[in-house]
């Protein structure tokens, strides 16, 4: 089994400075330049691989800082994929976000001149020996949101899923290409499909469509993946949601679990931060002995440190359904989804991975 996930983890995404936040809203102004933008996004990158080196965690991301949100950035990369503004944004407990969505516009295939691939390069160079390079997309499943899927062009959905998942195997392919070994589906498709409380207006599903969807969600995936090489290392994170410290959904994994842990992936990150997100007794569906599970039990909305002996208690817990080597730690979700980001500090945020790493290091 692999070390990645590692035994201290995280979600990805890490709070913009106020600099950044200037900078993009200027670039936006046309008051700089497109290279007067890239080169602070550069400078400030490698500025947060030093803290996460320093902080000691191993998987080593660009905190996302390149990106307005945590999936949109990506998938409207894509050939065939457009966005869009909307309406109205998504709705979140007790806030909304800015008014943003994609679209189905044509055949959906792989876009090899995604930027995303430079922005991939340019954190393993800057990465180098220092930790492993860690890159955040969206699932495949996102693009399966009944918002997004045009019938027109895909009266068959089936037919959707296979351009869908070879557009994500390409992807992948030419990320293993660049020399990137560790890459994660981050999915809130998968939540909304346990949900017992949405916040986001969505049209109900009978049982039957549920059940086909979860079908669907882990075929998915897991062609997506098919026939990549065994050392690119491809984990997921189940999110509820995750903006300006709120969330959308709550439910446990009970009615995913025997389903999601068929995901032929090297680790599952999981929330577990709070009640929203249920017990441990899923966990009895995980009969991997090729994965781990990540344990969210810190939470990325607030900077309070949790308590410890709480954390040591629910991992004897999990323990009791998942073997304890294959259990990791991390913050349940990233520190900012969005450009907004969560409502804590940045030395809230660091000093909260620094005890992630340390509780891991002496319990795990």
């Amino acid at each position: 089994m692999s070390t990645i996930p590692f035994k201290a983890d995280h979600v990805g995404s890490l709070l913009r400075p106020t600099e950044l936040l200037q900078a993009r809203e200027d670039f936006k102004k046309q008051l700089i330049s497109r290279d007067e933008l890239t080169r602070l996004e550069n400078r400030l990158i490698q500025d947060i691989v030093k803290k996460q080196v320093d902080t000691g965690l191993n998987s080593i991301t660009d905190g996302e800082f390149r990106r307005a949100w945590w999936h949109f950035d990506f998938i409207e990369g894509l050939n065939g994929v457009t966005g869009y503004i909307p309406d109205e944004g998504l709705q979140f407990s007790g806030v909304q976000t800015k008014a943003y969505d994609v679209k189905v516009t044509e055949q959906v295939t792989a876009n090899l001149n995604h930027t995303h691939f430079e922005h991939a390069d340019f954190l393993l160079q800057a990465v180098g020996r220092q930790g492993t390079a860690k890159v955040t997309i969206p699932s495949p499943n996102q693009l399966f949101h009944p918002n997004i899927l045009n019938h027109d062009i895909y009266p068959d959905i089936n037919d959707y899923q296979r351009d869908v998942s070879k557009a994500y195997n390409a992807s992948l392919t030419a990320l293993y290409d660049l020399g990137i070994r560790y890459v994660q589906l981050d999915d809130v498709y998968w939540a909304g499909l346990a949900a017992t409380e949405h916040r986001i207006k969505r049209r109900l599903r009978s049982q039957a469509e549920k059940q086909a969807a979860i079908k669907l969600a882990v075929k998915t995936v897991n062609d997506a993946i098919a026939g990549l090489p065994d050392d690119l290392h491809i984990t997921t994170h189940i999110c509820r949601g995750n903006f300006r410290s709120s969330w959308a959904m709550k439910g446990g994994y009970g009615p995913i679990a025997e389903d999601l842990f068929k995901e032929n992936l090297a680790g599952f990150f999981l929330e577990y931060d709070d009640e929203r997100s249920g017990d441990f007794e899923p966990l009895q569906h995980f009969k991997r002995d090729d994965s781990k599970v990540v344990l969210g039990l810190f939470t990325s909305k607030h900077g309070a440190l949790e308590n410890k002996e709480t954390i040591i208690e629910r991992v004897e817990e999990a323990s009791r359904y998942v073997p304890k080597e294959q259990l990791a730690l991390s913050p349940q979700c990233g520190f900012s989804s969005t450009e907004e980001g969560n409502l804590l500090t940045e030395d809230d945020q660091w000093r909260k991975l620094k005890y992630v790493v340390d509780i891991a290091e002496e319990i795990l």
